[in-house]
Parts: C-alpha cells; sequence; structure tokens
C-alpha cells in the first residue's frame, strides 16, 4: 500500500475534494449512528478508508479519524468562540460539520452500566449490508446517497451572506406516528420545499443535549420513552419529503460556481494540450535542424572526397604526359595496387618539390612606441602615455562586456564572455571549501609585514604541493619558492630583473597576449616571435607545432637585426593552442636556451586542467636533470586550477638565489595579503579533497564542456585544434573571411560581440594567420549553448554572404585558408585550387594531395579493399591506369 511519505501522514495535508469525499461518507446516517453505538470505531474508519481508495483517494483508517478528529476540535473551537458562520464563514466546512453534529441520530441509555444503546432508525436490511460491507448506491449512503448540502460543499472563503446557506438541523427521529411533532414537521418540510431561499427556511426547535461525543445532539430528556424504538410508518413519508427538497436543492447558486469550475478546469487543459503540441512542434524543427546540418556536413565530406580525386586525376594525367626519366616525374611501378600507391605518394615528404612560402617570414619586435604617433595627454609622461594607449588598444571587448554583463535573470540579451580564461564550473566547490572554519584564521603575524618572498610556512606547503603533482625526484627546497600576487607579476618582474631596457625576450606565437602587457609595461621588455603556422612541413607533425629550427631562426634574425634576447618563455599546457610538450621537446627547447645562454620561463599555470587521461602532463620540475638549472625558473599559481582567478596568488620557483632576491625586492609591490597566504596553505595542504574531490569534479566538468562545444564546431563544419588541456579551443574561421586579412578578422570579432558573444581573435594572441579564434569552454551548460546558438548565427549570415558574393564573381578561386574539415587533430592547409594540370607542377600536387589527406580521416574510411568492394568498376578501371604506366 503506497501512501507515498511524509505527505500522507496521520490527518494532515488533505486536499480540498479528499475532505468532500472524506465527509461525504461520515455523515452518513449509519455511519454516525454506527460510531454513537461503539466504543472502539476503528472498523468504521477502516471501511471508510476502503470506500475512499476505491475513488482513488488512498488514506488509511488512521488518516480518515485524525482528520475528522481535527475538524470537530476545529468546529468545536468555533461554537465555543461564538463565531457562528451566519455573518461571514470563517471556515469553509463549518456548515457541513455544524448539520451533521447537531442532527446525529438519539442515543438512550440502557439500564445496564450507562451503556449506549442506537436507536433502530434504518431498516434492517440497510443496517446489515452496512455490517456486512456492501457499498452499494442502492444500500449505503457511500454510493453517493447523500444529503444535496453535503453535496455542495464551497471551497473558497465566502464573506457574505448572500453565498452563505443557512444550516438545517434535521427533523428530530424521536417521534411517534401522528404525533403533533409529526405533523409539524412535516408541514414545515413542504413549506421548505415550495420556498427554498434561506430567509424563508423554518427553524424547527429541537431539545438539545450534550452527547457521548461531546457535540450538541437532540435531546437525551425523553431517553426513557424511546428506549425501545422500532421503525415507524411514517418514516417513509419523511423520506419522500426529503427527496424533494433534494431536487429543489439541485438549483442552488453553487451548481453554477461548481460549473464554472469545470468549465475553467477544461479550458486549463485545453491550454496545456496547446503548450504541448507547441512543444512537440519545436522538437520537431530542432531534429529537422539537426538533420540539415548532418546532411550539410556529409556533402562537406564529399565536396573534400571529390578535391582529393581532382588532384589525383592531375597527378595520373602529368605521370601520364611525362617522360620516364623526367626528374619532375614518379615513377611507378607496373601493377603497383592502389593501397601502394597511396602510400607511396603520401610518404614522399616534398620529394617532388617544395611549395612556395605565402608569406615571408620577418622578426616582429615589440618595443617603445612613439609619442609622437599618438596624441599625447598634458598630464601624463611620455611612458604614461604609452602605458595609456597600450590599454586603450586591448580593452575594447571587456569595457563592452563589463558595461553589459549577461545575467540569466537580470541581463538575459547580455554578452556573454568567451573570451576571458577562467574557470566558472568549480564556482561551488571552491566556495564551499574556502568557507570552512580551518580556512578563518586571525593571529598578528598574519596581519604584519611579512618576509617580502611569503611565509615560510605557505612556502613549505607550496615546495611540498610542487613536489607531489610535478613528480620531482627529490623533495624541492621552500627557500627556492616566491610568493606574488599572481603570475603577471611575476611576468613583470622576471622581464626587469633579466633584462636590461631595450633587450627582448624570445617567445612563440600565438601566446597568451598578456603577457605583451607584463613585459613591457614595468621593464621596457620588448618579444622576438617565432610564427607557427597551421601548416605541416619540414619537421613539423602537427599544427603550430614548436621546433627548435623555428626557434632558431627567429633568434639568429633578431640578432642580425641588434637586439638582444636575454630569455625564452614557454607556456605548457599552451595558451591558446592547448598542447602538452612532451618530455623530448621540453629538453629540447632547454638544450636550446642552454647553447645561446638564455633564461627559460615555464608557465605552468594550467597544469593540473590536463582533463583526459590520455593526455599526460610533464613539468620541468619533474625531469632527471635540468640542462641549466640556473637558468630556469617555473612559474605556476591557482586563479586557473582551482578556479579562483580573483585570489590574486602565483608562485616562482627557481634555484638560483640571486633571482630569487632580485624578485623579492619587487615583492614589496606585489604582495599577497596575510589571510590570503593562509587560505592557501590550507588549500594546498588538503591533499585527500583536492585528489578525492576537486579534481575529479573539475576534470569531468572540463571535459563535459569541452565535449560539447567541439560537437557543436563539428556540427557547424569548423576546423579546430583538439587537445585536452586548458579552457580554450583554437578554432580556425578562415573560410568565412572573403579577403583573408587581419582587418577583416577584426570585423568578424566585432560581429561576434555585435551580436553579444565575446570571442579573443587571433590577432590578441600575434597569430601569424587571420581567421583563427580562441573560444573559453570552462563555463555553466545554459551559457554554452546560448553563446554557440549566437556564433552559430554569425557564421550561418557570414556564409550566406560569401555565397552571394561568389555568385556575382563565378571565375574567382577558392580563397587561402578555407578550413576542410573536424578531425581530431585538425590541419587546414592555405593553398589555391589547382584549375588545371598545366598549371601545377607534381611536386605541388603532390604536397597538396598530402596536405588533403592528413587534413581528414579519409584514408581511415576509405581502404583500398572497402573501395574495391564498393566501387568495382571504378577499382578497376584505375588498376588498368596504373598498370600502363
Amino acid at each position: 500500500m503506497d501512501f507515498r511519505g511524509k505527505k500522507y501522514e496521520r490527518g494532515s495535508n488533505w486536499s480540498d475534494p479528499e475532505v468532500v469525499e472524506l465527509l461525504q461518507l461520515w455523515a452518513d446516517e449509519s455511519v454516525q449512528l454506527e460510531l454513537e453505538s461503539c466504543l472502539r470505531n476503528q472498523h468504521v474508519f477502516n471501511r471508510i478508508a476502503e470506500v475512499l481508495r476505491e475513488k482513488g483517494i488512498h488514506r488509511t483508517g488512521d488518516q480518515c479519524r485524525e482528520k475528522i478528529k481535527k475538524m470537530k476540535l476545529e468546529y468545536r473551537r468555533i461554537k465555543d468562540n461564538s463565531k457562528a458562520p451566519r455573518g461571514g464563514r470563517t471556515w469553509k466546512f463549518y456548515e457541513v460539520m455544524d448539520r451533521v453534529l447537531t442532527s446525529r441520530p438519539a442515543l438512550a441509555y440502557g439500564p445496564l452500566g450507562g451503556s449506549v444503546m442506537a436507536q433502530q432508525v434504518l431498516q434492517g436490511s440497510m443496517v446489515e449490508s452496512y455490517h456486512h460491507h456492501q457499498f452499494a448506491a442502492s444500500a449505503l449512503p457511500f454510493g453517493h446517497s447523500q444529503h444535496p448540502e453535503l453535496m455542495e460543499i464551497k471551497c473558497e472563503e465566502v464573506n457574505s451572506d448572500e453565498h452563505c446557506l443557512t444550516p438545517e438541523p434535521p427533523p428530530s427521529m424521536s417521534y411517534q406516528q401522528g404525533s403533533p411533532e409529526e405533523h409539524e414537521m412535516e408541514r414545515a418540510f413542504l413549506e421548505r420545499a415550495q420556498n427554498d431561499s434561506p430567509i424563508s427556511r423554518v427553524e424547527i426547535p429541537i431539545e438539545t443535549s450534550v452527547s457521548p461525543s461531546g457535540f450538541s445532539e437532540p435531546s437525551m430528556a425523553n431517553s426513557s420513552r424511546i428506549q425501545n424504538v422500532v421503525p415507524r410508518p411514517g418514516f417513509s413519508a419523511l423520506h419522500r419529503l426529503r427527496k424533494k427538497r433534494k431536487g429543489q436543492r439541485m438549483k442552488d447558486p453553487l451548481d453554477d460556481l461548481l460549473l464554472k469550475t469545470l468549465t475553467s478546469q477544461r479550458a486549463m487543459e485545453e491550454r496545456f494540450l496547446q503548450m504541448e503540441e507547441r512543444r512537440f512542434q519545436r522538437d520537431l524543427d530542432v531534429e529537422e535542424r539537426r538533420m540539415q546540418l548532418e546532411q550539410r556536413r556529409f556533402e562537406l565530406e564529399r565536396e573534400h572526397e571529390f578535391r582529393m580525386f581532382n588532384v589525383f586525376a592531375q597527378m595520373l594525367s602529368i605521370l601520364k604526359q611525362s617522360h620516364s626519366g623526367s626528374s619532375s616525374s614518379v615513377t611507378m611501378p607496373r601493377g603497383l595496387d592502389f593501397s601502394q600507391a597511396l602510400s607511396e605518394i603520401a610518404g614522399m615528404g616534398g620529394g617532388g618539390g617544395n611549395l612556395q612560402e605565402m608569406r615571408a617570414r620577418r622578426v616582429d619586435v615589440h618595443g617603445f612606441c612613439n609619442p609622437g604617433d599618438f596624441q599625447r595627454s598634458p598630464y601624463l609622461s611620455a611612458r604614461g602615455n604609452i602605458a595609456n594607449i597600450f590599454r586603450g588598444s586591448t580593452e575594447e571587448g571587456y569595457k563592452a562586456y563589463h558595461a553589459d554583463k549577461y545575467d540569466e535573470d537580470k541581463n538575459p540579451n547580455g554578452i556573454i564572455n568567451f573570451g576571458t580564461s577562467e574557470n566558472k564550473l568549480c564556482f561551488d566547490l571552491m566556495s564551499k571549501r574556502l568557507t570552512q572554519t580551518d580556512m578563518n584564521l586571525m593571529e598578528p603575524p598574519l596581519l604584519q609585514y611579512p618576509d617580502w618572498k611569503g611565509h615560510m610556512f605557505l612556502r613549505e606547503e607550496v615546495a611540498r604541493f610542487l613536489t607531489y603533482y610535478c613528480k620531482a625526484p627529490a623533495p624541492l627546497k621552500a627557500e627556492n619558492v616566491i610568493v606574488l600576487n599572481g603570475c603577471g607579476s611575476l611576468f613583470s618582474a622576471l622581464a626587469t630583473v633579466l633584462c636590461d631596457p631595450g633587450e627582448a625576450v624570445l617567445i612563440a606565437t600565438p601566446f597568451y597576449g598578456d603577457i605583451t602587457q607584463s613585459v613591457f609595461l614595468y621593464g621596457n621588455v620588448k618579444l622576438v616571435y617565432a610564427y607557427l603556422d597551421s601548416k605541416i612541413t619540414g619537421t613539423s607533425t602537427r599544427p603550430f607545432q614548436l621546433t627548435v629550427e623555428k626557434l632558431e631562426k627567429a633568434l639568429q634574425d633578431a640578432r642580425a637585426e641588434g637586439v638582444a634576447v636575454r630569455a625564452l618563455i614557454l607556456l605548457n599546457p599552451q595558451n591558446p593552442l592547448g598542447d602538452i610538450y612532451s618530455l623530448s621537446e621540453l629538453r629540447d627547447y632547454l638544450e636550446f636556451a642552454k647553447r645561446h645562454e638564455l633564461h627559460v620561463i615555464v608557465d605552468e599555470i594550467y597544469m593540473l586542467s590536463v582533463f583526459d587521461e590520455s593526455a599526460t602532463f610533464h613539468s620541468v620540475l619533474g625531469m632527471d636533470r635540468l640542462p641549466d638549472p640556473q637558468r630556469t625558473h617555473v612559474m605556476w599559481g591557482i586563479s586557473k586550477d582551482f578556479a579562483v582567478s580573483g585570489i590574486r596568488f602565483g608562485t616562482l620557483y627557481t634555484e638560483n638565489q640571486d633571482v630569487a632576491n632580485a624578485v623579492a625586492s619587487l615583492c614589496y609591490f606585489h604582495g599577497v595579503c596575510g589571510p590570503v597566504q593562509h587560505k592557501v596553505a590550507q588549500l594546498l595542504r588538503d591533499r585527500d579533497w583536492i585528489n578525492q574531490v576537486y579534481l575529479r569534479a573539475n576534470h569531468a566538468r572540463l571535459k563535459a564542456a569541452h565535449t560539447y562545444v567541439t560537437d557543436e564546431l563539428k556540427t557547424l563544419g569548423v576546423p579546430f585544434l583538439n587537445r585536452n588541456a586548458g579552457f580554450f579551443v583554437w578554432i580556425d574561421f578562415r573560410k568565412y573571411l572573403r579577403t583573408g586579412t587581419f582587418e577583416e578578422e577584426m570585423l568578424l570579432w566585432r560581429r561576434f560581440l555585435d551580436n553579444k558573444v565575446l570571442l579573443s581573435c587571433g590577432k590578441a594572441f600575434e597569430c601569424s594567420e587571420p581567421g583563427w579564434f580562441r573560444i573559453i569552454f570552462a563555463d555553466k551548460t545554459h551559457r554554452l549553448q546560448l553563446g554557440m546558438q549566437r556564433i552559430r548565427k554569425v557564421l550561418e549570415e557570414r556564409e550566406q554572404e560569401i555565397l552571394a558574393e561568389e555568385k556575382e564573381q563565378p571565375c574567382q578561386s577558392d580563397q587561402d585558408g578555407k578550413a576542410d574539415s573536424t578531425d581530431e587533430v585538425i590541419f587546414v592547409s592555405r593553398h589555391q585550387e589547382p584549375t588545371c594540370a598545366g598549371s601545377s607542377n607534381l611536386g605541388d600536387l603532390i604536397g597538396l594531395l598530402q596536405q588533403q589527406m592528413r587534413s581528414s580521416d579519409w584514408l581511415q574510411k576509405n581502404t583500398a579493399e572497402q573501395f574495391a568492394q564498393e566501387k568495382p568498376e571504378i577499382y578497376d578501371v584505375f588498376s588498368k591506369l596504373v598498370g600502363k604506366q
């Protein structure tokens, strides 16, 4: 038996319809008779509960009894306080209770010990059927044969006499056939049947006394006269009068109210059905949209395959026309099958010639701006004017965001920020942990000036923390730890103490753009860029791969121009690419720096934000031997890994005490307050909570958010770099740029901002190729969904504009940098489609085919065996053509 928990406790939480049904059963005369005539009445309420269950109301006998008891108490309270309902009903069930409790069957006390004996006012068959639990409509009132008054319970408060019916006590049951009392009662009923208004109703005086239940009952003074009462012949006449009165009462105004209630309920149900139909139609529209996107993706894949076949056909045509000894030809052995041909072409590595570089390399050094080029402020120095202009050129998007910030309730049409690298997925975990009692400590040492390197208890905890999570081969030392208010301050301090004004630091692009501001504004230190691009050439095996060769070239070009380079900055995991450097790559970079006596600043601020188990992070501090430990400096902070970017806290670990002391002298300007140092120490000390609670939840949430955003990009057919670290995805929007310039990239960025979504464009990261954007996915699901909808709208509008322009200029070739696929490691080449076989040599075609194959999983999906089974006729023609070479 299911009573649904606490909601159905004894006598509580009854709805008005349930109370009405209970009163209809309890108010029946036979039920009242049995309740008053027995000392234990639990069996009566059990039968009432069974009838209620047949009507769909699941209550127990105890619950029914407790509810009636509470209603009796309420009735007595109102009656004892003389709160009669005539002047304004104070309780919706007062009238019904008054009718029942003032008209109970009269009881007589027998001569034996005061025992109660009920009047035999019912026919024997009816009482017997009740005691045998026959709840038929013809036998008992349980089948809805109650008084009409009991069926007309209003469930609203009534404040006037117009809608309040006067309680009508039933006639006394202690009368004899033909007595004056009987004639008077019949006359009263006839008059009330003719005029049923509350004013014309006849009040029948009835002597009352206190019944054994405590309520006013018909007088027991004549109990000796009615002790042996038998059924009277006049009872049937009285019953007929009651039935006639019931027919008249059906015209009561309460019926109109009930009809209006039912009509309103029906209208609400119809409204609900209409809403369900609209929701179903909306779901159908969404599914149709998804199918259209899938069809579009399929068409893009087919177009890509067609281009590959076109390039391959041109290669075969060139091979057929060339001489067997030509240096530009590739000789295929006779009888070479399809898979061998593709394997040989894919493995040539550009042996037929090199593609011409689309853009010449140059050294880009960020140095002092000439104040004469800008409008100077008379209130600022030359350096102040530069700082003012510098900040103004990089804060446009963030100013707009803070002026119109998205809020789900207060500003749903505001700007959604996908540009700031913040983890917004774990505020609940961090706020709970940072407000626990162990975090709250105020001792005098925390309120005084500390050691500028940081309190020793914190530095010791940082050393233990980095030893554990960086997998250091030996315990790290607390004296090598320096604490500052954020990694931006660390970049400024290191650039100031490692470089003189005008000197430079080497860094690979694209990179986190605020590093430029950090190293330049304080120390007047320049940046030398080692450009990375999306092409896979030479020793590169992935897009935007950093190699020693690229670092060497950038360094030599800078020195050729007279720029002194003093340090190298490495970001691991890399922002915005998400790359994680392997141990061998890290060793190569450090060996390169040692050869040229460069300091290496390694930023590992996303160290614990590697959210996929397939990726492994390797810290510089975890290496067995550093090539040049006195010039290797490692940075880490809590803003990213612990989702508290508002708490400015960064640490530097260096074995060079000269560097440590020089940086510590600047900590006076960049110190961390004592209470925050205590909180951070307590946080880093709680290793169990970090491993078992925080990191598990953080990695799971990052992975889910990353999956959602990348799935949306795949649906849109937008290429991206699929990495497993950080909060960002590096996206290729080059196909939405018609001219492929940074000016058009800025226009696309402004278009996203106008549609209330803030992204970071590639120029902010000094990317060498226009059209790349960074999106932050570490956000709540509802903001991700709304933001991706706004991005989709912009891209679809831009695509329609490009298609319209292409129709106006049908002879114009495809623009450089259009995207081709969305594989796990995206590679999109910058190329122009060849228009004919004579316009390209074989080396260009081979390189183009290599790039096309690497940019998709076409080879994995289309093996030679599968191709031979699906299209045997094409495979036979190709085999014959190859055999003739």
